[in-house]
């Protein structure tokens, strides 16, 4: 027995895992985003059998998720920078208001209750869901992105949102870039530099955070070093990660070579699914 789960159990969450990690930097690479709406569902359900309480469950999930998503995005971006795909005008608008955003969101999650982050997540998904499953070519805001305040009010957003969510920010970087007119395949690509953006200092946060978990829960083996740093599972991001690595290239390479829409129905419909799953736990109190 380790940390209260057989060699059986323990072969099956690392299998589960690497998969995972192959899937996420796979859609990393498609989607510009980051992976985290994979990870997340998934890191929750093994968190649970591994025995983590449900009070600092989704924080830790949150937190490693963002861990995987720094060098996975950073592979992404590098893929889609070398295709030129990559819009530097908009990474010039939104770094600093993301940063702050970041570090707000960071905050919040040291001090917020469980129940905050899954909020977040199913109506974040479940937008996204919508967008992807009936996108219009009418569904806009305008022709183009806005300047100024409200340029600077978005990029606050797409981070908090982002790390009380433990994504890289794609989902809300590319819903607004295709809302304002951009091809999606430039706001796949941009996404992925802004996950590098929200997935370091985020992670660094989410460890801040946590830090005190490991004290309030020394029976939990899965909170202590050295199989965690605060809310950064260590096991978990060393199971993913190499994976995700490998698959995230193939990603930019499928999604700069074949029409998305029928991965964008199904990612939608992923989204929809893993929503309704937190608003079961949330119904239920679990």
């Amino acid at each position: 027995m380790i940390a209260g789960l057989d060699i059986k159990d323990i072969a099956e969450l690392a299998l589960l895992l690497i998969a995972t990690g192959a899937l996420s930097g796979f859609l990393a690479g498609v989607f510009g985003i980051g992976g985290g709406a994979i990870l997340v569902p998934v890191f929750y359900e093994c968190f649970r059998i591994a025995g983590v309480p449900l009070e600092v469950r989704m924080p830790l999930c949150i937190g490693t998720s963002l861990a995987v998503i720094i060098p996975t995005s950073i592979r992404s971006f590098q893929a889609h920078y070398k295709r030129g795909a990559v819009d530097l005008s908009i990474l010039r608008a939104w770094w600093l208001p993301i940063v702050i955003g970041v570090v707000a969101g960071s905050v919040v999650a040291r001090y917020a209750p469980e129940r905050l982050f899954k909020i977040v997540f199913v109506c974040v998904a479940w937008s996204a869901a919508a967008r992807l499953i009936f996108a219009r070519e009418g569904w806009k805001f305008g022709d183009d992105l806005p300047k100024g305040p409200l340029m600077r009010a978005y990029g606050f957003c797409v981070g908090i949102l982002s790390t009380l969510m433990g994504i890289g920010g794609g989902l809300f970087s590319n819903l607004l870039m295709t809302f304002y007119g951009r091809p999606i395949h430039q706001a796949v690509a941009t996404s992925s530099a802004l996950a590098v953006l929200i997935s370091i200092p985020g992670a660094l946060g989410y460890i801040y955070a946590g830090w005190p978990a490991a004290a309030n829960y020394p029976a939990v083996a899965a909170l202590q070093v050295p199989f965690a740093l605060g809310y950064v599972s260590l096991i978990g991001a060393v199971l993913v990660m190499p994976m995700s690595l490998v698959t995230a290239p193939l990603g930019v390479r499928a999604a700069h070579a074949m029409s998305k829409r029928t991965l964008e129905v199904a990612f939608g419909c992923y989204l929809f699914v893993v929503g309704s799953r937190f608003v079961l736990s949330l119904v239920g109190g679990h």
